[in-house]
């Protein structure tokens, strides 16, 4: 969520005027994530968030519009997209598509509890069951064969031992189709700053722009990376325990999904691993950009690889 294309208060003015949201009132850019272009934007009749999609496929947007659409009517806290009088949920701004989706309140938790871990676990339970009954089909764009795309990208700027690691991992990942796990739509990108905590309760779940129908058990896995794990990597037993528990409570695992669990949390590191690498390496300008660094994910991933057969799981 960066800035990289410039909208003026008489821009927005101007686009607004095709909606029944009121005047624009404040404008505010922000600086966070790398895809899209994102403002803050309060009018008179309440507060929104203003995407301008920079490289997303303009065929990809209506499934990801959609899904919000369909788990926000189905009692999932994330961004509902606004129609304009003409009933559309996306238009152009500066030569961009663009929506406006409703603000959802609370904060980021950064320094997260078991109990927020809880929360978050039977959240992305519901949604993967909310999700279940959505027409809608994209495969997820950073799935394996992104993976290969990017490596290709990247392997050139790689020292020797990140470039073994990275090619072993790819070779690893091959070996395994998973066909015979639960899929749907998933969030795909659950980290700590697309969920906003009001308390102790979950306010938001935000930022679904690199959903698509995937396993389950794929988007479990980048969730527990992000939310259950130290600063270096390493996981935090209590948290991702309760992490696990929760989800189950909602939506039980099935055998198939233990088997895999291991190799699914490999998957979720090596995916972040190579977009940030990339990201890294092949960087767009843009007026505010957050890049992340890449080493900590392969840090995750040596770790998963080590740990491969002492990986959490729910209590029999």
């Amino acid at each position: 969520m960066s800035v990289y294309t410039k909208v003026t208060e008489a821009q927005l003015a101007a686009w607004l005027k095709a909606y029944s949201v009121g005047t624009p009132v404040e404008l505010k850019g922000i600086a966070a994530g790398i895809e899209n272009t994102n403002y803050f934007v309060t009018t008179t009749h309440g507060r929104y968030v203003l995407t301008l999609f920079e490289r997303l496929p303009a065929k990809d947007l209506p499934f990801y519009l959609g899904l919000m659409a369909h788990l926000a009517r189905h009692g999932i806290p994330c961004p509902a997209p606004i129609a304009d009088r003409r009933n559309r949920i996306l238009s152009d701004l500066n030569g961009k598509p663009a929506a406006l989706v409703t603000r959802l309140p609370g904060v980021v938790v950064t320094a997260p509890t078991p109990a927020h871990c809880a929360e978050v676990g039977a959240a992305l339970a519901d949604m993967h069951l909310a999700g279940e009954s959505y027409a809608g089909t994209l495969e997820n764009p950073r799935g394996p064969r992104w993976w290969r795309k990017a490596a290709r990208e990247v392997l050139p700027f790689l020292d020797e031992a990140p470039a073994r690691l990275l090619e072993s991992e790819l070779e690893f990942q091959s070996r395994f189709r998973l066909l015979d796990l639960r899929r749907g739509p998933v969030h795909a990108d659950l980290f700590r700053d697309n969920v906003l905590f009001e308390g102790a309760r979950i306010g938001g779940v935000i930022d679904f722009y690199f959903a698509g129908v995937d396993a389950w058990l794929f988007d479990l896995a980048v969730t527990l990376n992000d939310w259950c794990i130290e600063g270096d990597g390493m996981l935090d037993r209590t948290r991702a325990d309760a992490l696990l528990a929760a989800y189950h409570a909602v939506r039980p695992f099935t055998a198939a999904e233990r088997d895999a669990w291991p190799v699914m949390l490999r998957a979720a590191a090596l995916r972040f691993w190579l977009s940030r690498l990339h990201d890294f390496h092949l960087p767009r300008p843009g007026e505010l950009v957050h890049a992340h660094d890449p080493e900590h994910f392969r840090r995750i991933l040596e770790l998963r690889i080590r740990d491969e057969h002492d990986a959490p799981w729910v209590a029999a």
